[in-house]
């Protein structure tokens, strides 16, 4: 049964019940248009990125189908976004257990036959352990056998996911294998390496051994990686999770005893906890930090991507937590430091 076919045999309305909301919006100026060229989507924005810098220079056209301000783990598509699944020729997603939408729609085009074609960007990449505060079977946590999802914030396991999305997109597009790959290796040699490099210098320049996110467990990977504690504030892995009186107190103690000045929060996450600790403790301030998610209006209209946000978002401040530089040195400009440092007049 061909894509078409499946549409006309109603293929779109039975992934359609699988959607939770048919609320949400689309992802407008990520998707750019494909004509009757092929086309490839993706369930979270760091993998759109990656395939859509895998696929340049060949026909295929690459979209993201998280909408715009949205954080890709804890939304549910609406029916429109369902059928952009269906309709496409290649659906790359995050592996089993992360997106339970993304999971119900690998399992329907496998059973109904459809001849989208299933590209999984975590195949083959080993994964750490949860945190022990962390329940598997927790509602909402997405992980599976007790292992964090996150791997893509570890630049080097990323390199893994790029190599899968072109040798999926190989598979569809055979006449630009090679296309698929050399863009997949210069991706990964020339940025990927590029900003793990810059990672490891920043961490290495850092005395202070643990900071604290106003967020949620998302970043396990960069401190597995670079060697500092990153604790979350919210443990479940789900954005959404709930802070408990007993998290905000944890995080007060972590911060007294570390003297800690600055910490971070989720750019699509709840600033009032950050907001908060500022008003319990003895922090000065909170900056932006994102695990690629999703993207803000201004990002697309920049068209930034995984590169431009470790570069715009992260990095300086991670900067700032570990202590390396004031926050007015470690902003890329004043214009910046206006805008994310406590994000929102409290």
């Amino acid at each position: 049964m061909t894509r078409r076919a499946a549409l006309r045999a109603g293929g779109a309305a039975a992934l359609a019940a699988l959607a939770g909301c048919t609320a949400l919006p689309s992802a407008p100026g990520q998707a750019g248009s494909a004509d009757d060229g092929p086309v490839a989507v993706a369930s979270f924005f760091s993998f759109f990125d990656f395939g859509r810098q895998v696929a340049d220079g060949t026909p295929l056209t690459v979209q993201n189908l998280v909408p715009t301000g949205l954080h890709g783990h804890g939304w549910e598509p609406n029916a429109s976004i369902i059928q952009q699944i269906v309709e496409a020729d290649v659906f790359v997603h995050v592996g089993e257990g992360f997106q339970p939408w993304a999971d119900r729609a690998v399992q329907t085009i496998r059973a109904d036959g459809v001849d989208t074609a299933l590209v999984d960007a975590r195949a083959g990449i080993d994964l750490v352990d949860l945190a022990a505060s962390l329940d598997s079977e927790e509602e909402g946590v997405g992980a599976q056998q007790g292992k964090d999802p996150h791997f893509w914030l570890d630049p080097r396991r990323a390199k893994q996911s790029v190599d899968n999305i072109a040798e999926g997109f190989a598979e569809v597009l055979p006449g630009h294998a090679g296309t698929f790959r050399e863009n997949a290796k210069t991706y990964t040699r020339e940025i990927l390496d590029r900003i793990d490099q810059d990672y490891a210098a920043i961490f290495d320049r850092a005395d202070r051994e643990v900071v604290q996110l106003a967020a949620h467990n998302a970043f396990e990977y960069i401190g597995v990686r670079y060697g500092v504690r990153i604790r979350p504030l919210v443990t479940n892995l789900a954005a959404s999770g709930d802070v408990k009186p007993a998290d905000i107190r944890d995080a007060a103690r972590v911060i007294r005893e570390n003297d800690i000045r600055y910490i971070a929060n989720g750019v699509f996450e709840s600033e009032r906890p950050a907001q908060q600790l500022l008003r319990e403790t003895g922090v000065e301030a909170y900056f932006p930090v994102t695990p690629f998610a999703g993207v803000r209006e201004e990002w697309v209209a920049e068209n930034w991507g995984y590169e431009e946000i470790a570069d715009n978002i992260n990095m300086p401040t991670f900067e700032i937590i570990l202590g390396n530089e004031s926050p007015a040195d470690a902003a890329p400009s004043a214009e910046w430091l206006g805008q994310w440092r406590n994000f929102e007049p409290i």
